[in-house]
This record gives C-alpha cells, sequence and structure tokens, in this order.
C-alpha cells in the first residue's frame, strides 16, 4: 500500500488484493442502503460517509482485519456489546478478522443505529 494520497473511495479500495476490494464494497454497499444521501469522502486517509455536517462512519483494511470506526456512543456500546463480544473493540473501532465472513446483518445494524443518532 504504497499511495496514501486517496482521492476516491474506488481508489481506496483498489489498493487492497481482490478478496478485501470485496469486504470493503461489502460495507460500501451498506452504508449506501442504509443512508443513501450519505456523502462519500476520504477523511485521514480512508473511506467515510457523512451525513449533513456529521461523520456516520469510517472503515479502513489491514492485513489481518477491516475496522469500522466511529466516536461510539455510549448508547450504541450498550447496545451492541452482546454481538461484539469476541471482537476486538474500543471506543471509536471494531476490528472484523479477516479469517472470519463479515457480519452483514449486524453491520447494517450498527450503520443504521449510526444513521439515527446522526440525524438527532
Amino acid at each position: 500500500m504504497a499511495k496514501t494520497d486517496y482521492r476516491t473511495i474506488d481508489e481506496y479500495h483498489q489498493a487492497f488484493p481482490a478478496v478485501v476490494q470485496e469486504r470493503l464494497q461489502s460495507i460500501r454497499t451498506i452504508v449506501h442502503d442504509v443512508a443513501p444521501g450519505a456523502e462519500e469522502v476520504i477523511s485521514y486517509q480512508v473511506p467515510a460517509f457523512k451525513t449533513g455536517k456529521k461523520f456516520l462512519v469510517y472503515y479502513c483494511a489491514f492485513a489481518k482485519h477491516i475496522t469500522l470506526s466511529s466516536p461510539w456512543s455510549a448508547a450504541f456500546q450498550e447496545k451492541f456489546a452482546k454481538e461484539l463480544e469476541g471482537l476486538k473493540v474500543s471506543k471509536s473501532a471494531i476490528q472484523f478478522p479477516h479469517s472470519e465472513p463479515l457480519p452483514l446483518a449486524l453491520i447494517k445494524r450498527m450503520i443504521q443505529f449510526r444513521n439515527k443518532e446522526c440525524a438527532e
């Protein structure tokens, strides 16, 4: 991953192997399904989505995982605590290992929750 001046999410995705690109694209698709008006941006050199002036979510890929990030609210952390057990989770990031299928239904519910928070 030599290039670090990404201008679009497509450019970011293309820096990774096809299997990782598919995983990244599935998150992108979920965001567009849940928040069709969300704006695609590159922030901190990773893909992000904005609704209005608020950041809905960021995501990025690493050698062994994909990270979904945002400053998770206490309500978010409480709501998804049980489902996120066994994953590496911090106040702002959740790691999904490449060795396991992405929990797409869970990711969709998390994006829906964040979208609601951003709208409030």
